[in-house]
């Protein structure tokens, strides 16, 4: 390949090399992949940014270690909400090119990071927005206000009856690092169950990419526990989740004859929201579905009971995300 040398100012032969590299980051030292160039004519090396900043990787994989939000997590959750950049920033009561440097691979300070985990819990939002009444327009905030408050009522009367119920759990091992996250559990199983699923397959899906979440970045999507039963590994209290929504029409059930057998099918009614997902997420989503797409129930279980997190545990025994590591797919 020839190309101008920035360094002996000549079109001259150069190589395309690849090795790994260690950066230090806030006292973490980070081996990745970097990508540079090498002139035959002087010997001397340069990178091309726009076709590989190692910066990005670097941290990419430190926010991964230290369950940082990734940029794509940020930039979903404005969107969620239609604020622009400017808007969030001064909600936020940032400088305006912080939100911009963060949504674009920017590595943000410790202390952004928890006022952006705040801010994404509705009730600091709705404070957060009433304490900036003049960022917003009047139609605008009003709007907001009212989604945030229907959002809060739904997510709280089901947290409260689930917490009533089953008792709250901490994030750790067995929650993959992450709390229950209602909303995206539940479009989770729409976007499985849209064209309809059967239940045993949709808690294994439901498994597979929570897991194999955990496997990529050390945190699950969901926060949902899973336990070991008979016929595989399935979210803990699963029926609590479906019967939810089948309450609420989201989801209807049709039974299905197969001979002797019977199953249930679970169709979506309504579309998933995909804006509460991150970008990886989504990928993992549609990588998942379309991998057992021809995969029938008892296909899958057999399939999730090779699996170590499941041949390693017993029966009604929660099982660790950090089995994860060495998942089949």
């Amino acid at each position: 390949m020839k190309k101008i040398c920035p360094h002996c100012e000549k079109e001259t032969s150069i190589r395309h090399i690849k090795e790994n590299e260690r950066f230090e980051v806030r006292g973490e030292s980070i081996e990745v992949p970097v990508e540079y160039y090498q002139c035959d004519e002087c010997g001397e090396t340069f990178e091309n940014t726009r076709d590989h900043d190692p910066l990005v990787t670097v941290y990419k994989e430190y926010r991964r270690r230290y369950d940082m939000l990734q940029p794509d997590d940020i930039k979903q959750w404005r969107k969620r909400y239609g604020l622009t950049q400017k808007e969030l920033s001064q909600i936020l009561g940032w400088g305006g090119a912080t939100l911009s440097r963060y949504e674009n691979g920017a590595l943000q300070v410790d202390a952004h990071e928890k006022l952006l985990r705040l801010a994404m819990e509705p009730h600091n939002l709705r404070k957060l927005i009433e304490e900036s009444p003049q960022v917003l327009c009047d139609e605008k905030r009003d709007r907001l206000l009212k989604e945030i408050d229907a959002e809060e009522d739904e997510a709280n009367s089901f947290e409260m009856l689930f917490e009533e119920k089953f008792g709250r759990y901490a994030p750790d091992e067995f929650s993959g690092y992450n709390r229950l996250q209602l909303s995206k559990l539940f479009n989770a199983i729409l976007f499985f169950c849209k064209g309809g699923a059967l239940k045993t397959k949709l808690n294994k899906l439901l498994f597979y990419v929570d897991f194999r979440h955990f496997k990529e970045y050390t945190v699950s999507i969901t926060g949902v526990r899973y336990v070991h039963l008979e016929h595989g590994p399935v979210p803990e209290n699963y029926e609590f989740f479906t019967a939810e929504l089948l309450r609420g029409n989201d989801l209807k059930v049709e039974e299905i004859i197969f001979g002797d057998f019977s199953g249930y099918n679970l169709i979506a009614c309504v579309e998933p929201d995909l804006s509460v997902f991150g970008d990886s997420e989504l990928r993992l989503l549609a990588e998942i579905k379309e991998y057992f797409r021809s995969f029938g129930s008892n296909q899958i279980r057999d399939f999730s009971h090779k699996e170590r997190a499941y041949l390693e545990t017993s029966n009604q025994e929660i099982i660790s995300y950090l089995y994860a590591r060495d998942l089949q797919i």
